[in-house]
């Protein structure tokens, strides 16, 4: 009852399924870690309270971890004091996306579009301090726009992608984690996929896993589903083989935190073992991947680092001790999928498959003539 509560308050209003709310001066983040109980903003004033906003999860989601950087960043440059010249602005604005940086080591959309900014700032020629910040703000605040952009490019190949794999004209598909509007500005990567199948009524029926320890699929994929009644059903993780087996699966279609040179895929932890399942059913598996998910200066997955988070993720739910005292525990947030196992990966500048024969992809190649 609570949970419907606060779902049918959401439902009146569409915006507030916004995981990111900003206008100049302002930036809001809804706090993931209370749905889908508890529907609360949180104020950002600057990066120091946007680094722990991403480390503590309450912002997740390789693609909303950037966005929320860089715009916490325009906030702060509305009310720090002025630095004295240009150079300084420059420097300052640098060691600030540094910081950022060091909140979550995974997902490398923040490296990028960290990288990115920093690169532009050099490149500013503006004379006063203020001009720097003004500059730095105005290109900070298209990283917002442009992922909605980007996602919604992703739905549209990947719904084709999925419908050509499975020469079918409505599938049931298979997801993992959170990968929808919840994780990006607005729309989704592997989440948006399922919406375009939905809205172009090719989507039989959507099945996400509950995504332990965090419980992502559970709490906020089921959330986003039933906010926009697309038919679903939620499964446990170690369910998901015989949910394949006897439910009719077609595809599975999950996001990243970063793909390699390779296709090698790091994406939520679980993620691996899914596409082992699906490999030995036949099923297709996608990954759903912004541009700013890929990281061509890394050869395969084994050079990803993963994060590993408080043992507590596993041991205690809200706050409640559930496994025996004295166990040891692992607790990685992320695996990485061989490319072998992936059938594509869907981007917003298209689909980039294997070339005849191989086991991997050219990421590098197709990287080259689609990022500008």
């Amino acid at each position: 009852a609570e949970y419907m509560g606060v779902l049918s308050s959401v439902m009146t209003d569409s915006d507030l399924l916004e995981p990111i709310k900003y206008q100049r001066g302002s930036l809001r983040l809804l706090d993931q870690t209370k749905l889908p109980f508890s529907f609360e903003y949180n104020d950002v004033p600057d990066a120091d309270a946007c680094w722990h906003a991403i480390r503590d999860m309450k912002v997740r989601g390789a693609p909303a971890i950037a966005i929320a950087a860089a715009l916490s960043l325009c906030v702060e440059c509305t009310h720090i004091a002025t630095p004295t010249d240009a150079v300084s602005a420059k420097n300052y604005l640098k060691s600030r996306l540094e910081h950022l940086k060091t909140s979550r080591p995974t997902a490398v959309n923040l490296f990028n579009t960290c990288d990115a900014l920093a690169a532009f700032i050099d490149q500013i020629a503006a004379q006063t301090p203020q001009e720097v910040l003004d500059m730095f703000v105005v290109e900070a605040e298209k990283t917002f726009e442009k992922d909605v952009q980007d996602n919604m490019a992703i739905g549209k190949f990947g719904a084709e992608a999925v419908l050509l794999a499975t020469k079918k004209d409505k599938v049931t598909v298979m997801t993992h984690c959170n990968a929808g509007a919840l994780a990006t500005a607005k729309y989704g990567t592997a989440l948006g996929v399922i919406r375009y199948l939905n809205s172009s009524s090719h989507l039989q029926h959507a099945i996400c896993t509950e995504t332990r320890p965090y419980n992502q699929g559970s709490r906020l994929t089921a959330f986003e589903l039933v906010f926009e009644k697309i038919p679903s059903t939620l499964i446990c993780d170690s369910m998901a083989s015989y949910c394949m087996n006897v439910k009719g699966v077609d595809a599975v279609v999950v996001g990243a935190d970063r793909v390699v040179a390779n296709g090698d895929t790091a994406n939520k932890i679980g993620t691996f073992q899914l596409a082992i399942a699906a490999k030995y059913h036949g099923i297709p598996f996608f990954v759903a991947v912004p541009m700013t998910s890929i990281d061509v200066t890394l050869e395969n997955g084994s050079l990803i680092h993963i994060e590993e988070r408080s043992p507590t993720e596993v041991t205690h739910t809200n706050s409640q001790r559930i496994a025996a005292e004295g166990i040891g525990i692992w607790n990685p947030s992320f695996d990485v999928t061989p490319a072998a196992l992936i059938t594509g990966l869907v981007t917003e500048c298209g689909v980039i498959y294997k070339k005849s024969g191989s086991d991997v992809f050219d990421v590098r190649e197709f990287v080259a003539l689609h990022r500008k």
